[in-house]
């Protein structure tokens, strides 16, 4: 499908100038027109001009998921509610509730002037393509985003009730075991491993804070050019409220240490960044909270990215999904999991 068929099957220009007017959104008054940016395997992003104003729309696929037009909103008032923080993020604009307007539920936001590792393959921009101490700077922008995330006063902010912080880490297991079983479609080798050992071990120490949920460098932008400067944070669609040390071990998860093969480590380039240790002393400096027990959140988030992913897999395989690159999660999805039960098998409770 093309870009400017998906556009017309996704944003109907004059229904959302109608919303945006009734609501007097900036830019009344002025033609209305919508470019899809970017697709990614859940949800769409479109870039929206009315005269000089340029916002971000984004929605659901046009297969609209179970639940995810509530997850629309839920984003929305994450976003909302960093207002003015120092959390890199973009300003939240409205939100639309009413899914007969575009099909779905959908949110603007303002548009961010900046480039995302997503874009720009395995290979990247100038000047971070040469410049191997200009590059470790945007790890370290990446995981200190989070951890200023982590110091926000979330019930000052008004997030009361927005997560279950309580019981965070006792119910992670089954939730997304009973999540798993919604849809399963295979056996995932070393599923019981991983579940048993998680059940078995609890972290020392908890903090509630805001979580972004699928916290990596595709869920990011930068700002172009050196120094790296996060411009914002992006895709808060598994935001909630738990225990954010689980942020970073979902960065943790795949990264490979210097004296580690980094030519096939993921999707983006790690060679010259820095090592995990360094990351989880950057965090711990900025947060203020411990990383000793890290081993627990990289299990974790193997054990959960697996069967996030797995979710999106069946619907690919079962034809509730029309992205494509739903396809490619078959092999990541066992190879996550099996990750999760080696790292369970090498580390004793309470480490």
């Amino acid at each position: 499908m093309s870009d400017e068929a998906r556009t017309q099957g996704l944003v109907d220009p004059e229904a959302l100038a109608r919303w945006m007017d009734a609501r007097k959104l900036p830019g009344a008054g002025s033609p209305l027109t919508a470019r899809f940016v970017t697709g990614g395997a859940s949800n769409e992003l479109f870039e929206i001009r009315r005269g000089d104003v340029r916002l971000a729309l984004r929605r659901p696929p046009r297969k609209v998921p179970k639940g995810r037009n509530e997850t629309m909103l839920r984003e929305y008032r994450v976003l909302d509610a960093l207002r003015d923080t120092d959390v890199p993020h973009t300003r939240a604009v409205a939100a639309c509730d009413d899914p007969s307007v575009l099909g779905a539920c959908f949110y603007l936001m303002e548009f961010v002037d900046g480039w995302s590792p997503m874009s720009t393959g395995r290979t990247w921009p100038a000047p971070f393509d040469a410049d191997l101490d200009a590059r470790r700077g945007l790890a370290f922008e990446l995981v200190e985003a989070i951890a200023r995330l982590s110091r926000v006063d979330w019930r000052a902010r008004g997030l009361d009730g927005f997560g279950k912080p309580d019981g965070f880490h006792e119910r992670q297991v089954d939730r997304w075991l009973a999540h798993l079983a919604a849809f399963t479609i295979r056996e995932l080798p070393g599923i019981d491993e991983a579940a048993d050992w998680l059940r078995r071990h609890k972290p020392s120490t908890y903090r509630p804070g805001i979580i972004h949920g699928d916290y990596q460098f595709a869920n990011v932008m930068y700002r172009h050019g050196a120094p790296a400067r996060m411009a914002a944070i992006v895709d808060w669609e598994m935001t909630t409220i738990g225990d954010p040390l689980l942020d970073l071990g979902w960065v943790l998860m795949g990264w490979p240490d210097p004296d580690e093969d980094r030519t096939t480590a993921g999707y983006v380039d790690y060679a010259g960044m820095p090592s995990r240790a360094e990351l989880m002393e950057r965090y711990a400096s900025v947060s203020g909270l411990p990383t000793h027990e890290m081993d627990y959140y990289v299990i974790l988030a193997r054990f959960k990215i697996a069967i996030v992913l797995e979710g999106g897999y069946a619907r690919y395989v079962q034809g509730g999904a029309d992205n494509p690159k739903m396809a490619m999660f078959g092999d990541v999805v066992l190879d996550m999991m099996q990750k999760a039960a080696a790292l369970a098998r090498t580390t004793p409770l309470g480490a």
